[in-house]
């Protein structure tokens, strides 16, 4: 099992971490040598720190103790977590920014990474200068829920009730700038609805007041959802995603009303730029592997998670379109961070 240096243990299930890098131009790049450390040693000669830039147990945590247990078992070699939340992913960020490209150092990144650029006036770092794609871990759409009090079963209906009651109807995020919130104004945008945003100091909070009433609708993750959908606290009426989850076969997506539509979560691996080409094809190939596993894509698809994979260039081409995307939004939206 991969070392802890934070002592809470993570819940629940996900994915997974890591490998090779991108184009001069884009990203940072990997320098083109043999996968081996500084001593000759083949790699990894060590144990490898993975920087998770999040709260401990939540989605980019297990992904990071997943892998790391697979990868220490192929290897040998301890994947060491390291937690450091704060400043909405920043602080963790910029440690592994700083850090020698070496390919002992890896961070864990999410969408966020994609939005901050955006967000956010001033980062202590370039995303795209001073980092290179690893890999692309796991696509997570979101699941859009109403308050059962609310007269809508789909898409349509919901959109149908925005514009008849303009400016009357809320809806809930876990916080200015999360998926959750950037998924509602894409709903919003794509719609040209006039409903109110109620931004929460993360998605628990959010979840507690739709489930009173408070709010009308939200976007969530959909496994800590699924109990208060069966229960019928709450009414699925979409997936995010551009295709149906097999956890809610029946429930359709958001686009087979508005086409295109699409607000999933995602993670994957990054490294500092300047991380050798080679250490990076040998991470890729591994977690690339370890991803396709039957054990591993099992319990990834029990979780309504679909791994990834594939060459870290792709990777980057998702991260650079992220970006693009998620930036028109913010503008569009006029959002503004905390």
């Amino acid at each position: 099992m991969p070392v802890q240096r934070h002592p809470q243990q993570a819940a629940a299930r996900a994915a997974l971490a890591i490998a090779c890098a991108l184009s001069a131009g884009a990203f940072g790049t990997a320098r083109a040598q043999p996968a081996s450390t500084g001593s000759g040693q083949a790699y990894p000669a060590k144990p490898i720190r993975v920087i998770v830039p999040f709260a401990p147990g939540g989605p980019n945590d297990i992904l990071a103790r997943m892998v790391g247990q697979k990868l220490t078992e192929s290897w040998g070699q301890q994947l060491v977590v390291e937690s450091r939340p704060g400043g909405g992913t920043v602080i963790g960020t910029e440690i592994a920014a700083r850090s020698a490209p070496d390919g002992y150092t890896l961070l864990m990144v999410s969408v966020s990474h994609s939005v901050n650029p955006a967000l956010r006036a001033r980062l202590p770092f370039d995303m795209l200068r001073d980092f290179a794609p690893v890999i692309h871990l796991v696509n997570s759409p979101n699941l859009l829920v109403v308050h059962p009090s609310l007269p809508v079963k789909t898409v349509r209906e919901l959109v149908a009730l925005a514009k008849a009651r303009p400016g009357h109807i809320a809806f809930a995020s876990g916080g200015t700038g999360a998926m959750t919130h950037l998924a509602g104004e894409l709903l919003r945008l794509t719609a040209k609805l006039d409903v109110i945003h109620v931004p929460y100091k993360g998605a628990s909070p959010a979840t507690v007041d739709l489930l009173s009433g408070q709010v009308s609708f939200m976007f969530v993750s959909i496994l800590p959802t699924l109990p208060h959908v069966q229960s019928g606290r709450m009414r699925a009426i979409a997936v995010s995603g551009l295709k149906r989850s097999p956890i809610l076969p029946q429930v359709p997506t958001v686009a087979e009303t508005l086409p295109g539509f699409e607000a999933s979560s995602w993670f994957g691996m990054f490294a500092p730029a300047g991380i050798p080409s080679d250490i990076v094809r040998k991470l890729n190939s591994e977690i690339d592997r370890i991803l396709r596993a039957q054990e591993i894509s099992e319990r990834l698809a029990r979780d309504g998670t679909e791994p990834v994979g594939g060459p870290p260039e792709r990777f980057g081409e998702h991260f650079r379109a992220a970006m693009a995307k998620w930036g028109k939004v913010i503008r569009q939206a006029a959002i503004k961070s905390d």
